[in-house]
């Protein structure tokens, strides 16, 4: 979902009314960013609290390449990362994932092993249909064991773009939370549902409601169920004891735009790369009786904050024992302070850019390929800035292009190298890259290795509903990345 997709956002159609009043309700953040423009990267970062380089979630196959967990990845979330349902644990938190894992399929990834307590959903995205022979159609869990595949047991149907999914996840949601508010017990929810994500999906009510199309539909959904969870919690009497965050995992997807992705409002391109539109979020905070009403905030945010924040919640300090980029946004969001930070956008192995204040530094530009970008994949479409959104890998570390975001949101007047502003803006921008440079201890690289033999041929559970399919002899190779 992108930065333009909410009505409390500008986004002209204003079909999101539970949002928008959940953000004059609460706080709006203007800032705030993913810690990558792909999806289990930057999900990686959230229950870490750390960079995807630190937290393995990369590749070093080529440079700047941008990974993720598809069927055939070998790697995933490291035990020696902690995660913060982890955490959460040690302060008597009851911890649920709805939704999408993305975090590796394998049996030692399990979002089980790592801190949740139950699980609803699936380890990848929803694609398919796939043929069990070529590919294995991606599995449904609850907790430990499958109950399904996406195609077969929960259908999407591609042509219509019916499905039921997140009516089934509103519902998972619901009935956790009553359970916990019951037994009195404090817990943590974790929503993560993918119907903005291609191919887009809307259940039957919401088909065709959306001046957008599809992907209106979708959203629509989406925000009428996080109304229903928000009146569940006021009606249960426990709103004022529950901070609830909304986000996404990346910016919205220009290359399935406009059928199929979202807007980026006034930002510069999409996902995929690290330009605003791919790494730019809505984000609302929302915790009636304690954060103030209709507060914007222009504090610089970012998901790996959330990790931060919900051990201050707790009352819990962050691991000290390794790197947490995460700051606590609380005195941001109650007391309304203004924290000093940068924002660090990387895509793979290598840091593109670092917003300091008002000021973003490119030392890298890269749309993709020319190779892939004459394939018709354009995650800039009508928005090709000369100097700027390049198809070749184009380094700029001895004088970085600098934008100044308040005046140019949209990435297309880079200041001249010659003037006093440039000057004074990159001397204060030179120390803290610097500074995190020296610092930076990548993690083991995680999205290296790719083998058709660990995909979900035979999932845990799929013995008791005659779903295992036979492997193929094991090959790994390096997984190849073209962007």
């Amino acid at each position: 979902m992108g930065w333009g997709d909410l009505g409390a956002f500008g986004e002209p159609s204003k079909e999101t009314p539970n949002l928008d009043q959940m953000a004059s309700e609460g706080m709006l953040f203007l800032d705030f960013y993913t810690a990558n423009p792909l999806c289990s990267p930057s999900r990686a970062a959230l229950l870490t609290g750390r960079l995807p380089v630190r937290n393995g979630f990369y590749t070093t196959n080529a440079h700047a390449r941008n990974a993720y967990t598809p069927q055939d990845i070998v790697g995933g979330i490291p035990d020696s990362e902690l995660l913060l349902p982890e955490l959460l644990k040690k302060a008597g938190y009851i911890n649920k994932i709805i939704g999408k894992w993305h975090l590796g399929h394998r049996p030692q990834f399990h979002p089980l092993k790592h801190g949740f307590d139950e699980w609803f959903g699936s380890p990848n995205c929803h694609f398919g249909p796939f043929d069990n022979r070529a590919l294995p159609n991606i599995p449904v869990y609850r907790d430990w064991e499958m109950i399904g595949r996406y195609y077969e047991d929960f259908k999407i149907d591609l042509k219509t773009g019916e499905a039921n999914l997140t009516q089934i996840y509103l519902q998972e949601a619901l009935d956790f939370i009553s359970k916990q508010q019951a037994s009195q017990q404090p817990f943590f929810l974790y929503w993560a549902i993918d119907a903005t994500h291609a191919p887009v999906y809307a259940s039957k009510r919401f088909l065709g409601t959306s001046q957008r199309g599809l992907y209106g539909d979708a959203v629509r959904e989406i925000d009428d169920s996080i109304g229903k969870i928000l009146k569940h919690l006021q009606k249960l009497g426990i709103s004022e004891n529950t901070f609830v965050f909304f986000t996404s995992d990346n910016g919205a997807a220009l290359i399935s735009a406009p059928k199929q992705g979202g807007s980026n409002g006034r930002f510069l391109c999409g996902k995929q790369t690290t330009f605003e539109g791919g790494m730019r979020e809505p984000a609302i905070a929302w915790w009636p009786g304690h954060i103030p009403a209709g507060g914007v905030s222009h504090q610089l945010g970012n998901v790996m904050d959330l990790f931060t924040t919900s051990l201050s919640l707790a009352g819990l300090q962050p691991p000290s024992d390794r790197q947490i980029d995460g700051i606590d946004l609380l005195p941001a969001i109650l007391q309304g302070k203004l924290i000093d930070r940068p924002i660090f956008y990387y895509r793979g192995n290598e840091m593109m850019a670092v917003r300091v204040g008002l000021y973003k530094a490119h030392y890298w530009t890269w749309s993709n390929s020319w190779e892939e970008y004459s394939k018709g994949i354009d995650f800039c479409p009508g928005q090709n800035v000369s100097g700027v959104t390049t198809h070749t890998q184009e380094e700029h570390t001895t004088l970085p292009l600098l934008f100044h975001l308040g005046r140019d949101p949209g990435e297309k007047y880079p200041l001249s190298f010659a003037s006093d502003e440039y000057q004074r803006a990159m001397e204060r921008i030179s120390v803290v890259v610097q500074q995190h440079k020296a610092t930076m201890v990548p993690g083991e690289p995680q999205l290296n290795v790719c083998d058709k033999a660990v995909m979900n041929w035979s999932p845990p559970g799929c013995e008791n509903l005659g779903k295992c399919l036979k492997p193929p002899m094991s090959d790994p190779k390096k997984c190849f990345w073209p962007h």
